[in-house]
C-alpha cells in the first residue's frame, strides 16, 4: 500500500541546506495519514539531514519540496515512479518493521546503478535513494538471516563513499570473495555467525581470498637504483637518485635485492613506508629504522602505493567452509585450499584493525596481512582449522612486510600458528595463548626472513622462531621474550640479540617430555628462565653483546650437549642451576664460564666432557657431577671459590682425557668432599701445567703422578688435607709441593 500525502508548508530541509525556525514547518493534516506524514517528517528530520549528496547520488531533499510519499514495503516502493527530490518513507523492507523505518529520496538520474537497497528502482528509468547518517546494516537490502546470501548487500554498502559503518544485526552468509579499495570503514557484525557454506573456488596458493580483502591499488611509479652510499642500521635517512619523485607522506613498498650467495628469497629489507622528508636532492626520510645494514651497491625497488586505511573489521564468528576432511600430513594437492574459506585479508594497508573475531574450521589464516603498517589485531581466536601441516594454511594470523603492529588477547586451539610475524618489524605480541599445540603446531613463530624488533609479552604456547628454511635466510635480531609458559621453545637459527626473561619450559608427555630450549650463542641474553634440555648453537656472529644465561634453572637429559661444536664465543652461566648432568657435553671452543652456579649430576652418571678452550667456575657448587677435560684442544681449566662433593663410590671429580692438548689448571680456594676411593683431581696423562693453591680436600684421593712427566709443571701449595690419599709427583725442577697441612 502505498500513499501521497501533500503537506501544507514545505518539509524539513536537510543539513546540507541552511534551516532557521523560519523555515522549519509542521504538519497540520488531520487522521491516519496525516499522523503517518508528520511522523514521516520526523523521521526525514533525523535520517535526511544526515545525507550527502554525491555525483552518483540525487540530491538531498530540497528546501521547498511538497510531497511526502509512505509505503509499506521496498517492494511497493519500486513500484512508483521516483520524482526529483521527492520524499519516500517506507515501513520496513519485506514487512513493516523488518529494516526499522527506511527514508529515501526520488532522482531521475538514469545512470544511476539500483542494488536494492540503499538504490531502489523505481518505475520508468527512475530510482530512489536512501537517506542516512553514514551507518548502515544488512536489512535494507532485505538481508535478516543466512537463508540469502548478503554478498551484494555487502559489496553495495563498502563501496559506497557515504557509509562509514556497517552493522550486521542477524546472521549471514556470504559465498563471494570480495576485493575492496575502499577506506575509512568500520564493520560491525555484532557477534553473529557468519557462514560461509557454498563459498565460490578460490585461487591456488592464494591466503587473500578472503571474503573480505581490502588492498591499496598501485600508482604505476617504480623506482629501482643502487645504493650510492651505505644504509647503516637503525637510521631512516636513505640515499635516493631524485628525492622529488618521492613527495612526503607517500607511501612506498620497498625492498632490497637478494642477498649474495644466500636463499632464492633472501632480503634483509621489505617493507612498506612513508616518505616524511625530503633531506635533499638525493636523500629522503621515511618512518622506519632499517633494522639491517646495507651496503653500497645493493639494489632498491620502490612502488609507490594508493594504501587502503582506516578500516576496522570486528565482532563475528566466523564458520569455515568445508569439506574438512583430506590429507592429514600437509601433503600436496590438496583441494580444500580452494574450497575453504577465511574472513579477513590486508595488503598495501595502514591503520587497519580486527577485533572480536573468532573462527572455526579455517583454511587460510583468519586475519591475513601483507604490506600492512600500523595495525591491531585483539581478541581473536581460532579454533580447529582443517590442518595444521599444509604450509600457510590453520593460522590465527599471519603479517608479512609488515610494521608496527600489536596483536593482543588472542587465542587459538588446536591451530598450527596462532601468530606469524614474517620479515615484519617492531611489533608487539601479548597476552595470547595457544592450546592443543602439542597436535603439530606451534602458536608463535616468525619466519626467519629477517625480523627485527619483536617483542611477546605474557604469552602461553609453542615457540619457534626464524626456522622457515635457508630460502628466506633464518635470520633475525632483538626479539625479545617475556614472562611466557611453553613445553617447547625453539631459537636456534641465525637470531642475534635475542633476550629472554622469565621463560619457562615445562615438559609435556604428548609432545616434549624434555622441556627443550634452544638458543642461538650471538648476544642472546636468557634471564630468571627454567627449561629441561637446554642447547646452545652458534650459526651466525652479528651481535656485539656477550651470550649469557642468568638466573636460571635447567634439569637436563643424559648425554646432553648443552653446548654444540660450532660455538666459538664466549658463553657465561651466572647463579643458574643445572641438573641432571650425565654425559653432558660442551663440544665448542669458545669459553665457558660458570659464577655461581650449582651443578649437580646423578652419583653413579657418566663424566660430562669439557672442549672448550677455556673454562671458568667461580664460587657456587659441584654435586656429583664429574667433569673432565677432553683435551682435544689446548685448554685452561679454572675452578675458584667452588664447593665439591659427591657420594659416588669410584671415578674421578676433576680429571682429563688423553687428548693431544695441553691443559692449564688454575685450582684455587676450592672445597672438596670425596668418599673413600673417590678422586678430587685426577690429572694422568698429557702435558699439563697446573697450579693448585689454597684449597681443602676431605677424604678421598689426589692423583697426580702420572701427569706432570717432562715438560710439564705442577705448584700444589698452602692446602689442607684431611684423610687424603695422595698420589703425587717426586718434587724437583718442574714440581713444587709446599705449605701443606695434613692430617688423618
Amino acid at each position: 500500500m502505498t500513499d501521497r500525502l501533500t503537506t501544507v508548508a514545505d518539509s524539513p530541509a536537510p543539513a546540507t541546506s541552511p534551516v532557521t525556525p523560519a523555515t522549519q514547518d509542521t504538519v497540520r493534516s488531520t487522521g491516519r495519514r496525516a499522523l503517518m506524514a508528520g511522523f514521516g517528517a520526523v523521521a526525514l528530520g533525523a535520517a535526511g539531514s544526515l545525507a550527502v549528496a554525491t555525483p552518483a547520488q540525487a540530491a538531498p531533499v530540497a528546501m521547498g519540496a511538497k510531497d511526502i510519499t509512505r509505503a509499506e514495503t521496498v517492494a511497493d516502493l519500486s513500484r512508483l515512479r521516483a520524482r526529483a527530490g521527492e520524499v519516500a518513507i517506507v515501513a520496513g523492507y519485506r514487512t513493516p518493521g523488518d529494516a526499522g523505518l527506511l527514508v529515501y529520496v526520488g532522482s531521475d538520474a538514469a545512470k544511476i546503478k539500483p542494488n536494492g537497497g540503499t538504490v531502489v528502482a523505481g518505475t520508468r528509468g527512475t530510482t530512489w535513494l536512501l537517506q542516512h547518517d553514514g551507518t548502515l546494516d544488512f536489512r535494507v537490502f532485505g538481508i535478516t538471516g543466512p537463508e540469502t546470501a548478503a554478498d551484494d548487500a555487502l559489496a553495495a554498502m563498502v563501496n559506497d563513499p557515504r557509509i562509514r559503518r556497517i552493522e550486521a544485526h542477524t546472521d549471514l552468509l556470504f559465498q563471494k570473495r570480495h576485493r575492496f579499495t575502499r577506506s575509512h570503514l568500520e564493520i560491525d557484525f555484532g557477534g553473529h555467525v557468519i557462514a560461509t557454506e557454498g563459498i565460490e573456488p578460490n585461487t591456488h596458493d592464494n591466503p587473500f581470498g578472503a571474503v573480505m580483502f581490502f588492498t591499496g591499488v598501485s600508482r604505476d611509479v617504480v623506482v629501482e637504483h643502487q645504493l650510492a652510499e651505505a644504509w647503516p642500521e637503525l637510521t631512516d635517512a636513505v640515499a635516493v637518485p631524485d628525492a622529488a619523485k618521492f613527495p612526503v607522506d607517500t607511501w612506498w613498498a620497498v625492498q632490497c635485492d637478494t642477498v649474495a650467495g644466500g636463499g632464492a628469497d633472501e632480503r634483509e629489507l621489505q617493507r612498506f613506508v612513508q616518505v616524511t622528508q625530503q633531506i635533499d636532492g638525493q636523500h629522503i626520510r621515511i618512518n622506519y629504522l632499517n633494522g639491517w645494514p646495507l651496503d653500497k651497491g645493493r639494489t632498491l625497488t620502490w612502488r609507490q602505493m594508493a594504501p587502503v586505511e582506516g578500516v576496522r573489521i570486528s565482532n563475528m564468528r566466523f564458520l569455515g567452509a568445508g569439506p574438512f576432511d583430506g590429507p592429514t600430513d600437509g601433503s600436496f594437492p590438496d583441494a580444500r585450499e580452494l574450497t575453504g574459506s577465511h574472513p579477513i585479508a590486508f595488503e598495501y594497508a595502514i591503520g587497519c584493525d580486527v577485533a572480536d573475531v573468532h573462527a572455526s574450521r579455517t583454511w587460510w589464516p583468519v586475519v591475513m596481512r601483507r604490506w600492512n603498517t600500523h595495525f591491531t589485531t585483539e581478541r581473536c581466536s581460532v579454533e580447529n582449522p582443517p590442518t595444521v601441516f599444509y604450509g600457510g594454511a590453520g593460522y590465527l594470523t599471519q603479517q608479512i612486510y609488515c610494521l608496527y603492529g600489536r596483536v593482543s588477547d588472542c587465542t587459538s586451539s588446536n591451530a598450527r600458528h596462532l601468530n606469524d610475524l614474517t620479515a615484519s618489524a617492531y611489533c608487539l605480541v601479548e597476552n595470547c595463548h595457544g592450546d592443543g599445540d602439542d597436535q603439530g603446531g606451534n602458536p608463535f613463530t616468525t619466519h626467519g626472513q629477517y625480523e627485527h624488533d619483536l617483542t611477546f609479552i605474557g604469552n602461553s604456547g609453542l615457540m619457534d622462531i626464524a626456522n622457515s628454511g635457508a630460502q628466506w635466510g633464518t635470520s633475525a635480531k632483538r626479539i625479545t621474550v617475556r614472562d611466557h609458559v611453553c613445553s617447547w621453545f625453539v631459537a636456534g637459527t641465525k637470531i642475534s640479540d635475542l633476550t629472554l626473561e622469565n621463560v619457562r619450559v615445562i615438559g609435556r608427555s604428548t609432545f616434549d617430555p624434555q622441556a627443550t630450549m634452544t638458543i642461538n650463542a650471538d648476544g642472546a641474553q636468557v634471564r630468571g628462565c627454567t627449561a629441561g634440555l637446554l642447547a646452545i648453537g652458534q650459526r651466525s656472529a652479528r651481535s656485539s653483546r656477550p651470550t649469557t644465561i642468568e638466573d636460571s634453572t635447567f634439569a637436563l637429559p643424559k648425554d646432553q650437549v648443552l653446548i654444540q661444536t660450532p660455538v666459538t664465543v664466549p658463553v657465561s652461566f651466572v647463579r643458574c642451576t643445572i641438573t641432571g648432568i650425565d654425559g653432558a657435553k660442551a663440544r665448542g671452543s669458545g669459553p665457558v664460564e660458570f659464577v655461581d652456579c650449582r651443578l649437580s649430576g646423578p652419583a653413579k652418571g657418566a663424566p660430562a666432557e669439557i672442549g672448550a678452550s677455556r673454562v671458568t667456575i667461580r664460587g657456587g657448587s659441584v654435586r656429583d657431577a664429574v667433569l673432565s677435560a677432553t683435551a682435544v684442544r689446548d685448554q685452561a681449566i679454572a675452578l675458584e671459590g667452588v664447593e665439591l662433593s659427591t657420594e659416588r663410590a669410584e671415578g674421578a671429580m676433576l680429571s682429563r682425557a688423553a687428548g693431544s692438548g695441553v691443559i692449564t689448571w688454575r685450582l684455587s680456594g676450592l672445597t672438596s668432599t670425596a668418599p673413600k676411593g673417590v678422586a678430587h683431581v685426577d690429572i694422568g696423562t698429557g702435558v699439563n701445567h697446573a697450579r693448585v693453591t689454597g684449597s681443602q680436600f676431605v677424604g678421598g684421593r689426589m692423583r697426580l703422578t702420572d701427569g706432570f712427566s717432562e715438560p710439564s709443571t705442577l705448584l700444589y701449595s698452602d692446602n689442607v688435607e684431611r684423610g687424603v690419599e695422595k698420589d703425587a709427583p717426586e718434587a724437583g725442577d718442574r714440581v713444587l709441593i709446599a705449605d701443606v697441612l695434613t692430617s688423618a
